[in-house]
């Protein structure tokens, strides 16, 4: 529904303009991994065990765990027997292995973006390749990728990464690349350019392996940056794509911040009367978080407009997970 506010008389109104960022919010694979919980805790109740977060958003993981939903850093944590889902993130082959010594009944909601990398990583692997992998340390996403070929992938998460895997990989090595799916493009653009000239004979990343809504949200974040004071960010701080997000648009000059829902909003400190501010969201941020926080901007300038803007994104739906389709 949209948000309707009572008109405020000319003398006491507080003016700010508020775009709201087209497309924002939700991704494709996110709504898939959601719904493939929810789906879950219908067929067969609680407790549904998920390995690590199913998102990386602090509300949807409150929400399941006030469901029942149980999230988990080890398998050995998961009685046996027990229901576990996979995240949107996808996990390596060791946690597959485990998850079946244990006689787990597993629902695979990885995103199938990114199990598409995860595939071409195996078959990169077996031709021979050296597999160079933009990505960040640690990361669930870059962790599970990882796993499927540990002795052909190096992690690459600078240029100084790169000088150093040059030093270290056989000149006649067939080279590739491949990249976590929520970084910042400017960011990867230059590490590219990097691996470019320490390695000639580089094999191209295919376009159709980037994420679509990492690359759409920050599009229409670096269109809208240049016109606005401040950009808000609806995210949590451990949302990769969120991060980003605000990294662009600060980058542009412009002051951003990355919040996890209207409570963190300074209106004191951060906004003026008369102010643009422009609302986007990372893709794991739900719409009513966004939606609290634009009311949480209104209580404060009355009178403020609201307008979306931006090409919005063409509808994607990826289909739930072959273990729930038989259901």
């Amino acid at each position: 529904m949209p948000i309707t506010r009572i008109d405020i008389p000319p003398d006491v109104r507080r003016i700010v303009k508020i775009i709201l960022a087209d497309p924002r919010g939700f991704c494709a694979g996110v709504n898939r991994a959601i719904q493939s919980l929810e789906r879950a805790l219908d067929l067969f109740g609680a407790p549904i065990y998920v390995y690590h977060e199913i998102v990386h958003n602090t509300w949807v993981v409150r929400s399941f765990h006030e469901r029942g939903v149980i999230f988990v850093n080890d398998i050995e944590e998961v009685p046996k027997k027990a229901y576990l889902l996979y995240s949107a993130h996808g996990v390596s082959p060791a946690i597959r292995a485990q998850a079946e010594k244990r006689r787990l009944k597993t629902i695979d909601a990885t995103c199938p973006i990114v199990t598409s990398l995860h595939e071409r990583a195996i078959r990169l692997a077996h031709d021979e390749y050296e597999i160079l992998l933009i990505g960040h340390e640690g990361h669930d996403e870059v962790v599970g990728m990882m796993g499927e070929a540990p002795d052909r992938i190096t992690l690459i998460s600078s240029e100084e990464d790169v000088v150093r895997a040059a030093k270290s990989i056989s000149p006649d090595a067939r080279v590739a690349f491949l990249m976590q799916t929520t970084l910042s493009m400017d960011e990867t653009e230059k590490i590219v350019a990097c691996m470019q000239k320490h390695f000639p004979s580089l094999s191209e990343f295919r376009s159709g392996d980037v994420c679509y809504a990492t690359r759409n949200r920050q599009l229409v974040v670096r269109e809208l940056a240049p016109e606005s004071d401040v950009v808000l960010v609806v995210g949590s701080t451990n949302s990769s794509n969120s991060r980003r997000l605000a990294e662009l648009a600060s980058l542009q000059g412009v002051k951003a911040y990355l919040v996890d829902g209207p409570d963190e909003i300074d209106c004191q400190h951060w906004l003026d009367e008369d102010s643009v501010i422009t609302v986007t969201a990372g893709a794991s941020a739900p719409e009513q978080v966004v939606r609290a926080c634009i009311e949480k901007l209104l209580d404060a300038f009355p009178g403020s407009t609201i307008k979306t803007q931006g090409p919005g994104e063409h509808k994607v739906e990826f289909p739930p997970p072959g273990e729930l389709r038989e259901m």
